[in-house]
């Protein structure tokens, strides 16, 4: 059963102002986004990272990620709303029930249905993958930035997701493949681990790259195919391969070509698969989503390999790409107007299709 709200949504012609709680992994975020009929305006977006936190074990500790949720959740929230208008602003609360780690989900999850209880608000879940899809319409005053046009490609790819999507509307989401193993966010991680990197991965593997030659050492994509699956523990094992033949790179030349022919190896595989689904679909726009998106090596392949087959990409800022609460309020929003709400029973899930994540009053358990 919904929370019974005693304060009524805004018809559908009103502005509507949603918070928003993400918790699904290792940061905690609130935002409160307005709804209207310019689009969907960020009046605040509060993040807490725990990457200090998590970076001596190389990767996310579930226990670590929860007990720092717990920690910081108040506070978090407490600015966001404060620097959204207050909260006498906010008409209704949206939160991540899944899919990501069970214990930090239900951090977020419990203060959002404490939140709605306790002032009478209506209350929806949101699937995190759903956000990241809709995160690109999302609006800051004073920033450009391309927003999508329905029906477009989307690749998501992070530390925990990798796959593409055809998104026909903001309701109407069909994932077309996904990876069969390791996330391409994981692939970066456990190499930069191999290689002595520190946590996360991705970013200095990336820094890397740009000085280094692809060429130098090769490594394989695998899937090679008209499949739209991906897998990426083939590659972490050829570079532990590697490492274990000629041991670790002598110099900074060394490392920065094995970084770059790491890269290169992610990077293709991930922009050709793309672009398949882009001509299997018949969809000449694609759109880049999910923490990896913020790649430099990612964003300028994409760009160089859209503009010769002639499709258009989007590829929205950085604060878009990685995860937010942003995108969990515009999510909320847009199932709120189509009727959609969560009660008491709402709970987290570590695993949620995403074509069940904007269902008109579909339950999310």
């Amino acid at each position: 059963m919904p929370f019974p709200p005693t304060r009524p949504l805004p018809s559908d012609d009103a502005p509507l102002t949603v918070l928003g709680i993400e918790s699904s992994c290792d940061e905690t975020a609130a935002s409160v986004v307005r709804l209207d009929r310019a689009g969907a305006w960020v009046l605040s977006d509060v993040i807490a990272s725990q990457v200090a936190e998590h970076a001596p074990y190389g990767g996310v500790v579930p226990e670590i990620a929860a007990r720092a949720h717990l920690r910081v959740i108040s506070p978090v929230v407490r600015e966001a709303v404060l620097a959204g208008g207050g909260w006498d602003s906010i008409d209704a609360v949206a939160v991540t029930a899944g899919p990501g780690l069970i214990g930090a989900l239900l951090v977020g999850l419990q203060a959002g249905k404490a939140i709605a209880l306790a002032r009478g608000l209506p209350l929806v879940g949101v699937n995190h993958l759903v956000g990241h899809l809709l995160a690109p319409f999302t609006r800051v005053q004073g920033e450009e930035h391309a927003q999508p046009i329905f029906p477009f490609i989307a690749l998501l790819a992070s530390g925990g997701h990798t796959a593409l999507y055809r998104c026909d509307d903001a309701a109407t989401i069909r994932e077309l493949g996904a990876t069969r193993d390791d996330a391409a966010g994981e692939a970066f991680d456990k190499v930069a681990k191999m290689l002595g990197l520190g946590y996360p991965g991705g970013p200095v593997i990336d820094r890397l790259a740009a000085q280094g030659d692809p060429e130098a050492v090769t490594f394989p994509q695998a899937m090679r195919g008209r499949s739209l699956e991906f897998s990426f523990s083939g590659l972490k094992t050829s570079v532990a391969q590697h490492l274990a033949k000629h041991g670790q790179p002598a110099d900074e030349k060394a490392l920065r070509d094995l970084a770059a022919g790491v890269q290169r190896a992610i990077v293709e595989t991930l922009v050709r698969k793309l672009l398949l689904a882009a001509q299997l679909e018949g969809v000449p726009r694609v759109v880049l989503g999910g923490g990896v998106a913020a790649n430099r090596g990612l964003r300028a392949r994409a760009a160089e390999a859209c503009a010769r087959a002639g499709v258009t990409l989007v590829v929205p800022p950085t604060r878009v790409c990685t995860d937010n609460a942003a995108m969990i309020a515009y999510a909320g929003a847009v199932s709120l107007r189509r009727g959609r709400l969560d009660g008491a029973g709402l709970d987290a899930r570590a695993t949620w299709p995403v074509d069940a994540g904007l269902s008109r009053n579909a339950p999310a358990r």
